[in-house]
This record gives structure tokens, C-alpha cells and sequence, in this order.
């Protein structure tokens, strides 16, 4: 229920539905004879949207998330990674297509950056994680092995974790594994040694980073689905509001609102 409720606040706090309850606002006002006043809310929600939808707008607020960890081009110290954790995301498990398009464009960008690294990582494994907030549908997780299984990963360098549900349940199920994992090799190392990738959108990637520490792990960012930056200001759409841009400024806008009720519940 709770997760529902943060769910709800943070899609009413997005752009349009803030521009579009001010529009509202404003119709009503004027209706009620305050056209001044109507006509500011108006202005406003327009205004809104305008620079939420705008490119110098929407890749300032995404770029200082999506930057905070650089991305891994190559890995210079293959024996110290045993596992590569990639995070859920969002797919279709209804839809009648093939695993791949059935992940959305984020679950694509950090399978594919999970694939790439557990290559360059002979001995280790893959680890994909993601419930289903529904009883009646197949996880993410299960998603992301499918997928990866038809690109040749072998299921033993498969470990599928299909109950967790938000990043938070996800940094404690991997503590409980890499503790398993310890415990049966009889290593007494502290939790903090035991390094490995974490795979995710690199807007999402501070949230994880914290999450997991706050789990008393110690993760290795390895961003990917990079969304700021990637149309030059000296291209004429880059000065054009899109729909695109709209998506990018929510983006910044939710993880910005993780990170915030991430402070107040510390």
C-alpha cells in the first residue's frame, strides 16, 4: 500500500499533471469571474510545460544524476568481480512479442550493459532481479533471464531474484546472497570487501548507489540509458519543446524525489 501511495504522489507531482491542475485552476477561476488571477495560473501551468518539454531545461536537471558515476568503458581488474547486478525495470509480460521487445527501452539499455560486462568476466555470474507488483504477472526478472538465455548465457551463470520490488528490497536480497555465498566458502571477509557491478539507468544510478550502501555493501556503479546530452544545442530541435524532453525532465524530477524520501528515512 505504501509503495502505491509514493508511486501515486510522485506521478502527481510530474510536470504535466501539475501544468494541467493549474490550467484547471485557472479555468475555474475565471469561470468564477477572477480572470486576472485565471489567467496567471494559466500562464503559468503553460509555462510549465513549455520549459519541462524544453532541451536546455531537461538536460540540466537529468545530466548532474546521470553523471554522478562514470560509466565502465572496460574492466581492468576482471578477478575482483564475481557478479554483475542488474536491476528491474519495466516490460510487457502480456504482450504477444518476442522477450526482447517485450522490455522496455530502460530494461533493454541495462540487460544488453549487464551482457557486455559478464563477457568481459569469464568466471563470473549474472544476476537479474525484479517482481511483479501484480500476482498474475511473470517478474522482470524472469524477463531479463529469458532474454539473456536466448543470447547465450548459459542458466549457470544465471541467478534470478523475482521478489523483490522497489531498489530497497534489492540491495538486502543481494546482501542475503553475497552472505550466503561467504558463509558457504567459508570467507570471512567483511560484507564491504566483497565488490561487484551494479548495473542500472545511470538516472537511477545515485538512488541504487545509496540504497545499496545503506544495505552496508560496497557496489561499483556501471551506468547505462543515458538520456541527457545526446542532441547537440547546434541542432534547430534542440530548441524546440518535445515530448521527449517532457519525459527527461520527469525522470529528474522522480529520482530527485527518491533521493529526498531516501533523506528523510534515514
Amino acid at each position: 500500500m505504501f509503495a502505491t501511495l509514493k508511486t501515486l504522489a510522485a506521478t502527481l507531482a510530474m510536470p504535466l499533471p501539475v501544468a494541467l491542475l493549474l490550467a484547471l485552476i485557472g479555468g475555474w477561476w475565471v469561470i468564477r469571474g477572477s480572470r486576472r488571477l485565471g489567467g496567471i495560473a494559466v500562464s503559468f501551468g503553460v509555462l510549465l510545460l513549455a520549459l519541462s518539454a524544453w532541451a536546455p531545461v531537461a538536460d540540466r536537471l537529468l545530466g548532474p544524476l546521470e553523471h554522478a558515476h562514470p560509466p565502465i568503458e572496460s574492466i581492468e581488474n576482471p578477478d575482483a568481480f564475481m557478479l554483475v547486478v542488474v536491476l528491474g525495470g519495466g516490460w510487457a509480460p502480456h504482450a504477444p512479442w518476442p522477450a526482447t521487445a517485450r522490455l522496455n527501452d530502460s530494461s533493454t539499455s541495462r540487460l544488453l550493459e549487464g551482457l557486455r560486462l559478464v563477457q568481459q568476466l569469464p568466471e563470473s555470474r549474472l544476476l537479474v532481479s525484479g517482481a511483479s507488483r501484480r500476482p498474475d504477472e511473470v517478474p522482470i526478472a524472469h524477463g531479463y533471464a529469458s532474454v539473456a538465455q536466448a543470447l547465450g548465457v548459459s542458466g549457470d551463470r544465471l541467478i534470478v531474484l523475482d521478489r523483490p520490488t522497489d531498489t530497497a528490497q534489492e540491495a538486502y536480497a543481494v546482501r542475503e546472497l553475497l552472505e550466503r555465498w561467504a558463509a558457504e566458502a567459508g570467507d570471512s571477509r567483511p560484507i564491504q570487501d566483497q565488490q561487484f557491478l551494479l548495473v542500472t539507468s545511470a538516472s537511477h544510478m545515485p538512488r541504487a548507489m545509496r540504497h545499496f550502501e545503506r544495505a552496508g555493501l560496497a557496489p561499483v556503479a556501471a551506468p547505462t540509458h543515458f538520456l541527457s546530452g545526446r542532441l547537440p544545442p547546434r541542432r534547430l530541435a534542440y530548441w524546440v519543446p518535445s515530448a521527449e524532453n517532457l519525459r527527461k525532465t520527469e525522470r529528474a524530477v522522480y529520482e530527485r524525489l527518491g533521493l529526498l524520501a531516501l533523506e528523510w528515512d534515514h
